[in-house]
């Protein structure tokens, strides 16, 4: 019996190449694939990234980790995916990317994962390409890249942070493996935060975002977060105009993030930094 090739299959490093070219189409909202590909995940973790050919050309990929993430999938290569899938409901925590194409996903692949969580069905993605400074907007001083020894003091915000967007706690018992995470990033030099002293005399951090991903001259923030008592005070703008200002000067020109449709003044700050919205996202979260 003649046997052929799966359209859909895991990429290989020949594949690299062309994969960052379908990335690179829309790459505000490839960035995180893109960027783990260009971080070594297709010799590294080589089952997380399919790709779909037609003609023997890769047309789409898909991100299927911990979590799914679909790049500029079609109808076609969408049910090709769906059939590998359908076995991993476990091991993923949540589906998300642009909201035309993980609607589409959602609706082969729901029936047989059950019931999510929650679905978060419309998440502005939005880009900037503008410095801040040049909108005349303020930029506050007090943001800077964190140092490698501040872990530590970066682990409260971004655990509130990460219950409060997600849900739950992200770690229950030891947090060494969430604190190392946060190291990881430290030592990149993709979080950036501002601090103040406590009445007491103890340094806090009042504000923090990270570099998610970063590919191909365009940079994903995520985990923008302010101490709640200093929200609706006038403070998230120039904050966030002030990390955005030194990320495009260190790492790229091109800005994105992608916020709930429900959280308005998030979305108004971002827009006041100058932040435009592109598309949609939408997250199911499993």
């Amino acid at each position: 019996m003649l046997r052929t090739r799966s359209a859909t299959r895991p990429l290989q490093p020949a594949d690299r190449e062309a994969a960052l070219e379908v990335c690179a189409r829309d790459i505000a909202s490839n960035v995180f694939v893109a960027s783990r590909i260009l971080e070594g995940a297709i010799e590294t973790n080589p089952q997380a990234i399919l790709g779909h050919r037609v003609g023997g050309e890769l047309d789409s990929l898909l991100w299927a980790s911990a979590n799914v993430i679909p790049v500029e999938t079609t109808p076609q290569s969408q049910h090709s995916f769906v059939d590998r899938l359908r076995r991993s409901r476990r091991q993923c925590a949540s589906l998300l990317g642009p909201r035309d194409q993980v609607d589409d996903l959602w609706a082969l692949m729901g029936p047989s994962w059950g019931r999510p969580r929650e679905i978060r069905n419309r998440q502005p993605l939005c880009v900037t390409s503008t410095p801040p400074s040049s909108l005349g907007v303020p930029l506050d001083p007090r943001v800077r890249r964190a140092h490698l020894d501040e872990a530590d003091l970066v682990l409260p915000a971004a655990e509130h942070m990460f219950t409060h967007e997600i849900g739950y706690p992200p770690y229950s018992g030891s947090s060494r493996a969430y604190r190392a995470s946060i190291a990881a990033l430290i030592r990149r030099g993709h979080t950036y935060i501002a601090t103040e002293n406590s009445p007491s005399g103890v340094e806090r951090v009042i504000f923090k975002t990270d570099i998610g991903s970063a590919a191909l001259g365009c940079v994903q923030l995520q985990g923008v977060w302010l101490s709640p008592e200093l929200r609706g005070r006038g403070y998230a703008v120039p904050l966030i105009a002030a990390a955005v200002e030194q990320i495009m000067a260190d790492l790229a020109p091109l800005v994105t993030l992608y916020v709930n449709d429900f959280n308005t003044p998030a979305r108004a700050a971002y827009r006041r930094v100058g932040f435009t919205e592109v598309g949609e996202f939408m997250t199911v979260l499993l």
